[in-house]
C-alpha cells in the first residue's frame, strides 16, 4: 500500500514558500523606501506603519508554516517530504529575517 503525502506538510511548504517571497518583496520594498526617501522614512507615516505591519504578518505565515510542518510531520502513515521541505525552508526564512534585522540594528 502506497501512502499519500501529509496534508498539512503540503500546506506547510506552500505556505512557506509564499510567505518567503512576500517576506523578500516586502523587505526590498522597505530597503528601497529608506534609500530613496531624503532623511530614510518617517516611522510615523500611516504607510510605514502599514510596511511594518505586512512584514510581521508575513512572519507570521511562516511561523504557521513552521506548525504545519511539524504537525506533518507528527501524522502516521503519510510521506513526510513536504512536511519537512516547508518546515526547512520556513525555519530558514525566519532565521535568516530575524539576522538581517540584526544587521539592520548594528548599522
Amino acid at each position: 500500500m502506497q501512502h499519500r503525502h501529509a496534508g498539512l506538510g503540503i500546506a506547510s511548504f506552500i505556505l512557506s514558500l509564499g510567505g518567503g517571497a512576500l517576506l523578500f518583496l516586502l523587505i526590498v520594498v522597505a530597503g528601497y523606501a529608506e534609500m530613496s526617501t531624503p532623511g530614510g522614512l518617517d516611522e510615523s507615516a500611516p504607510s510605514t506603519m502599514l510596511l511594518g505591519l505586512a512584514i510581521l504578518g508575513a512572519g507570521v505565515l511562516e511561523v504557521v508554516a513552521v506548525a504545519l510542518g511539524i504537525a506533518g510531520l507528527l501524522q502516521r502513515d503519510r510521506r513526510t517530504l513536504f512536511a519537512i521541505l516547508g518546515l526547512v525552508c520556513a525555519a530558514g526564512i525566519l532565521l535568516g529575517t530575524a539576522g538581517l534585522m540584526v544587521l539592520g540594528a548594528m548599522g
